[in-house]
């Protein structure tokens, strides 16, 4: 080959060698955006079916999962959805071979005194209306306008949770570091220490 021949041989190497470069660093950060929920709304049909509307709470799961009786647009002939609470994490009840954490027991006493049985109301955020699990994300708000996951929150009883961006995580934090001021639920003094922030 040719010294020519050569050079130019080494420059479409080095090309390929960048554009496969790039085309990495793309992937990464779509599954980076993928994770974090910033790409588009995968079920178009859940801000129709789930956003703004009323729905009687069927059951209190733990603090930040409960059920409403609306049939689940992801599963067929489901009778229920269930509705995980957007923004706040609680401490987990106990399932298969987790234990029971600390204030699980009254984070989930607080969403039965509040909602059980009663109507609620649910707002989805567009850019991600379900979590990794199906279940439906939404901040609830009770019949009386009081909000569900600010109400945790306000006892101490939930962290808020910044690992997805959402219209109300600077005031979920504003409401968290008042609870931390006051020192009420895991924020006391007394209080066993709750891990933080859970998949689940």
């Amino acid at each position: 080959m040719s010294r020519s021949g050569s050079v130019r041989w080494m420059r479409f190497r080095g090309r390929r060698r960048r554009l496969w470069a790039i085309v990495l660093v793309v992937l990464a950060l779509l599954i980076i955006a993928d994770r974090r929920g910033w790409l588009l709304v995968r079920d178009a049909d859940d801000l129709p079916a789930y956003h703004g509307r009323l729905a009687s709470v069927s059951r209190v799961i733990d603090g930040d999962t409960i059920e409403v009786n609306l049939p689940d647009s992801l599963h067929e002939n489901a009778p229920a959805t269930r509705v995980r609470l957007w923004g706040i994490d609680c401490p987990e009840m106990p399932h298969f071979d987790q234990a029971e954490e600390p204030l699980a027991r009254e984070a989930t006493n607080l969403a039965i005194q509040m909602v059980q049985g009663r109507e609620v109301r649910l707002y989805l955020e567009p850019q991600r209306p379900r979590d990794s699990y199906g279940r439906v994300l939404a901040h609830v708000e009770s019949s009386d306008g009081r909000s569900l996951n600010e109400a945790l929150l306000e006892a101490g009883l939930a962290r808020a949770d910044d690992r997805w961006p959402h219209t109300r995580l600077t005031r979920y934090a504003q409401v968290e570091l008042a609870a931390r001021r006051a020192e009420v639920g895991m924020w006391s003094k007394t209080a066993p220490m709750v891990p933080s922030a859970s998949a689940n």
